[in-house]
């Protein structure tokens, strides 16, 4: 509708158009002819000076925008204004003045280069119209066709509402028999279901205190097998003589890498043993944004640590750590859950996994998208040296 009325709001300016010349300067626009008042002095458009006004169109450029010379090339940055009396006016860089080529439609650029231009403004105004006229005429035909559609599409709504009500009413009555079936069926299941979830928790506990027993006897198998001098404790001496605990595998397992494996003391008893060798005990497998999870290097099922939950870093670096929530329970205790921490680095891989607290997971994470552009800090040295 808006194409429609702006396509005839324009015809008229087409038609019956006839030209009342007022007096100005060649090549200035109408809407700039108060700045031009002959006898008076003229001041460039920038401000930048006031001239005589003879120097206006004088052919030698005093305003650094060009506008003291509108109707000549004397500026290379001016502009002519085409008034295209029947066609539609228009600027072109003063540059193409006299230059022997029409590109006004009134020939008004061309002036005093002697080339024979023809005014075909009123031709070119006459197939702008018939143009228009005829997009009014499609505008207007289509905008008919649109009424149609309406009309067409708002039975075509009132048939489907209609519908819709004889649909939702046959819908409640087979979900009210539907709720009292399943009424039934759940009364005469629940026993069997509440015997199944007895039977199934007593399993699951069972299974976890298996699994507890053979972790346990493992830790202190490996605890005897570190422990050469029988001392109760495994020192770093004793560590460095079992290389597949060398973390980077370089083929050089240090004193100062068995020393971080051991929590940077020098030697551990059981009960610390057993906490350092924790990360050892299982693969840990992170899928960012769905999901945490563990399983056991020596066989056994995978448990979830967490799902996506949240961005959970502090105040001004929210996106820095990740949670992952409501993992499968711990015997007798909540669900687990996993913080993951985003830490700039070359290379996207988890880097270590604790147990801080029962069934709350710690995972540090690097990756190169947790980078941020580094400072300046040359430029910040320069500054200071100022």
């Amino acid at each position: 509708m808006c194409g429609h009325s702006l396509l005839l709001l324009l015809l008229p300016l087409f038609v019956g158009v006839s030209a009342v010349e007022v007096q100005r300067p060649r090549g200035v626009p109408l809407s700039k002819r108060q700045f031009y008042e002959e006898g008076k002095p003229f001041t460039c458009l920038d401000g930048s000076r006031t001239i005589p006004f003879d120097r206006v169109n004088d052919d030698y450029c005093d305003c650094q925008d060009g506008s003291d010379e509108p109707g000549t090339a004397a500026c290379p940055n001016g502009s002519f204004h085409c008034t295209n009396a029947g066609f539609r006016p228009t600027f072109i860089p003063s540059s193409r003045i006299n230059d022997g080529i029409c590109d006004c439609c009134d020939t008004t650029d061309e002036y005093n280069s002697g080339a024979a231009c023809q005014n075909t403004c009123r031709e070119m105004g006459r197939k702008e119209r018939e143009s228009l006229q005829k997009m009014a005429e499609i505008a207007k035909e289509g905008f008919q066709l649109k009424q149609q559609l309406i009309q067409e599409a708002k039975r075509t709504l009132e048939d489907k509402k209609a519908k819709l009500t004889d649909v939702q009413v046959s819908k409640k009555d087979l979900e009210e028999k539907v709720e009292a079936l399943r009424t039934v069926k759940e009364t005469a299941e629940q026993p069997e279901k509440e015997a199944k979830e007895r039977h199934l928790k007593a399993w699951e506990e069972q299974k976890a205190l298996i699994r507890m027993e053979k972790d346990k006897a493992r830790m202190a198998e490996v605890f005897h097998e570190l422990d050469d001098d029988t001392d109760g404790f495994v020192s770093v001496a004793e560590l460095l003589t079992h290389s597949e605990f060398d973390s980077d595998s370089d083929g050089s397992f240090t004193e100062a890498e068995a020393q971080g494996i051991l929590g940077g003391v020098d030697k551990v008893d059981t009960a610390g043993f057993d906490i350092i060798l924790f990360a050892f005990r299982y693969i840990y497998r992170l899928c960012p944004f769905s999901k945490v999870s563990q399983k056991p290097k020596y066989g056994g099922s995978e448990t979830n640590l967490g799902s996506w939950g949240k961005w959970a870093g502090p105040e001004g670096n929210i996106y820095s750590m990740m949670k992952y929530e409501h993992g499968t329970g711990c015997w007798q205790g909540p669900n687990r859950s996993t913080t993951v921490k985003l830490t700039c680095g070359k290379e996207t891989v988890v880097t270590s996994t604790s147990e801080p607290s029962r069934c709350e997971y710690l995972m540090e994470f690097t990756s190169p998208a947790a980078c941020q552009e580094p400072p300046n800090v040359f430029g910040l040295h320069d500054h200071e040296e100022l």
